[in-house]
């Protein structure tokens, strides 16, 4: 319409919905309002697909985990030795019960030999321990040499100790790991309903980038393709390609417009220099840029944008970090990891609030990731920390969110395994 000039919103985007230009947006983020952006951008999760037990590890949880039985199931025994009914002494009876028999009823007065997590006859009162026990096999007596009487239900797992059929265990979000699967397990599961994990393409550009052998004729080693798959994949990621990309607008285009990923994630070309494409790239595929610039140090030409959707109408982003290594790191911690785990359906991780065992130095306008290491509830930071270096990452217990001018405010732990 002739005679009006479209306002922004506080999301930088056009207030009738119209998409932003690529480059017009350059009032920097605060690093919590970019995180922000990031999670609310995805909308709700992906949605949920069935998984057999052993092809659910590293999603979430779409519905809550519930019992399917009880747990223990019966009542087992916490320890070898007999089952015993009654104050003793007892008289011998049976073979002995071993885990995954159904064993007979016990009389009174009586005793059977039994084995850790064997279930527990009905009719018993406790389990005597193989150590506090006298057998007499040639009488087929067994008297107690405990400290003390045995008490009612001694080493005894009562069914439902644990939970009890129907119980929520554990929530929506959850990410599946080993612990969940052993606990899904437990429970009687054989498949879990989880969130698809977000597929995402690493294109990682530069000319200047070798793949094998030492830096040399003013080319360096590139480290982000090693680094940034696993750390994508700790984040919920499912990468499903790699790729160098030569500084050229051409090139990155047909890239960006043919990827099928969920997520695209780029380094580098996110500043203004003599090869920086990543800008032109969006406003060639008619991108909308929703973050261009955060004001967090390292890394602070970084951006966020939606790409056009798929041909089936599938919903894509693009999260464009810095090619410094530390920086890169920054991008994904601010940018890509909020993004990708509010696909995934998972869970905020909450950050740990520590204190400072030395000065931590901050930046005098912007926030700073700092690479720290902790010593029981203390940070301290550590030294190679520029936007290049990796050698303080490497050593690093997690990265210190330091506020403009210093002091800590959270601890975001490095995802590890």
């Amino acid at each position: 319409m002739t005679g009006m000039t479209a306002s922004r919103t506080a999301d930088g985007l056009a207030a009738n919905g119209s998409r932003t230009e690529p480059g017009a947006l350059r009032s920097a983020r605060t690093w919590e309002r970019a995180r922000s952006i990031a999670r609310s951008c995805a909308g709700q999760p992906l949605p949920s697909v069935p998984r057999a037990l052993a092809d659910a590890l590293g999603h979430a949880l779409a519905e809550p985990l519930l019992a399917l039985t009880d747990l223990p199931p019966f009542a087992t025994a916490a320890m070898d030795g007999w089952a015993v009914s009654g104050p003793g002494p007892w008289r011998l009876a049976g073979a002995g019960v071993l885990a995954g028999q159904e064993p007979l009823p016990l009389g009174r007065d009586t005793a059977v030999p039994i084995a850790t997590g064997a279930p527990v006859p009905a009719g018993a009162t406790a389990v005597l321990r193989h150590e506090h026990g006298a057998a007499d096999t040639a009488r087929g007596r067994l008297d107690d040499r405990s400290p003390a009487p045995v008490p009612e239900s001694q080493d005894i797992r009562p069914r439902g100790q644990e939970c009890r059929s129907g119980e929520p265990l554990l929530p929506a979000g959850t990410t599946v790991t080993e612990r969940v699967l052993g606990l899904a397990a437990a429970a009687g599961y054989d498949r879990l309903t989880v969130h698809r994990r977000p597929s995402v393409e690493l294109f990682v550009l530069g000319d200047e980038l070798l793949t094998r052998v030492a830096p040399r004729a003013g080319r360096v080693r590139d480290a982000l393709g090693p680094l940034l798959p696993p750390w994508l994949h700790a984040c919920g990621a499912e990468l499903i390609g790699r790729r160098l990309i030569a500084d050229d607008l051409a090139a990155l285009r047909e890239a960006v417009l043919r990827s099928p990923a969920d997520v695209v994630v780029t380094t580098g070309s996110t500043a203004a220099g003599p090869v920086d494409f990543l800008h032109d790239t969006l406003r060639a595929v008619n991108a909308r840029l929703l973050v261009d610039s955060v004001a967090v140090r390292p890394g602070h030409p970084m951006l966020l944008a939606e790409l056009p959707a798929t041909a089936d109408g599938r919903a894509r982003r693009l999260a464009g970090v810095p090619g410094n290594p530390l920086a890169a790191v920054a991008g994904l911690v601010t940018l890509a990891e909020p993004l990708l785990s509010r696909l995934g359906g998972r869970h905020g991780a909450e950050p740990l609030r520590l204190t400072a065992g030395s000065a931590l130095p901050g930046h005098p306008r912007d926030t700073r990731l700092l690479p720290v290491f902790t010593a029981g509830q203390e940070v301290s930071p550590l030294p190679f920390d520029g936007p290049a270096m990796l050698r303080g990452l490497a050593l690093a217990d997690g990265l210190a969110v330091l506020p403009p001018g210093g002091a800590p405010v959270d601890l975001l732990e490095l995802p590890r395994r």
